[in-house]
């Protein structure tokens, strides 16, 4: 029976000791990838991990401020400056749309705000790939940014070649996709910029009953503005935007 009861303790110490090993390799796994060079990522990989971030923080920023980064013409709600795509000052007159071309006007404010931190992202990559034991011949290039339906896309000119030993690898363009629902957004955003300028209003119904994942909030200001607030309910993606279109003197609105 003590013999036993010795092989039993031994199988389990053996097995307590398998399980701290186990939990040790998984704890350590990223310095052990790190200690054997097995960390070096696909540049493409490198750009998307390092552009995708900010890509989404300027949209997140953008959406909420009317597609601009510093709005200038705007109605400050809830600490919130929110700018008008369609304005008039004057009382009883149609709006008059102030970005004719929404779409290109977001996409080269999220490349404006995002172009420093694209150049930083090359820079870490030649970094860490020299630090790698690479030869490095980066060449800069232009870049774009492409709203698309369900994404939002960065294309980069900029051209990568890593020599290591006898091995050559060339990357002639990067490209970085952001899944979001920006472009139908803007595209409804739009539709009802094209409303208020002919109408003075819009309804907002109209768009929920056929874009059912859509909520539309449509908040109507003392000073005749109307807030719009778009959300996909599906993604929780928003757009927010301001218009003033057919307002009328305190007293005397309908």
């Amino acid at each position: 029976m003590r013999d036993k009861r010795g092989q039993v303790a031994i199988f389990v110490i053996a097995a307590l000791v398998l399980v701290v090993i186990a939990i040790l390799f998984y704890l350590l796994y990223p310095q052990i990838r790190s200690t054997l060079g097995l960390d070096v990522k696909n540049p493409n990989q490198f750009i998307r991990d390092c552009v995708e971030s900010h890509i989404k923080d300027v949209k997140n920023t953008l959406v909420l401020q009317g597609g601009s980064i510093d709005p200038q013409n705007y109605f400050l709600y809830k600490d919130k400056k929110i700018e008008y795509l369609c304005y008039n000052e004057e009382y009883y007159l149609m709006c008059v749309v102030q970005q004719p071309l929404l779409k290109r006007h977001v996409e080269e404010e999220i490349k404006k705000a995002i172009n420093d931190e694209v150049q930083s992202c090359f820079n870490e990559l030649e970094t860490t790939f020299k630090g790698k034991g690479y030869d490095v011949n980066l060449k800069r290039g232009n870049f774009e940014i492409d709203i698309l339906p369900e994404r939002i896309v960065a294309n980069f000119d900029h051209s990568v070649i890593l020599i290591k030993d006898d091995a050559r690898e060339e990357y002639k363009s990067f490209s970085v996709a952001v899944n979001d629902n920006l472009y139908e957004l803007l595209s409804i955003a739009n539709s009802i910029i094209s409303m208020e300028t002919k109408y003075g209003d819009s309804e907002s119904t109209i768009y929920m009953n056929y874009y059912h994942d859509l909520k539309v909030e449509k908040l109507k200001q003392t000073d005749g503005t109307t807030i719009y607030i778009l959300t996909d309910r599906s993604s929780g993606d928003k757009f927010q935007f301001a218009s003033r279109s057919l307002a009328w003197p305190p007293g005397y609105g309908i």
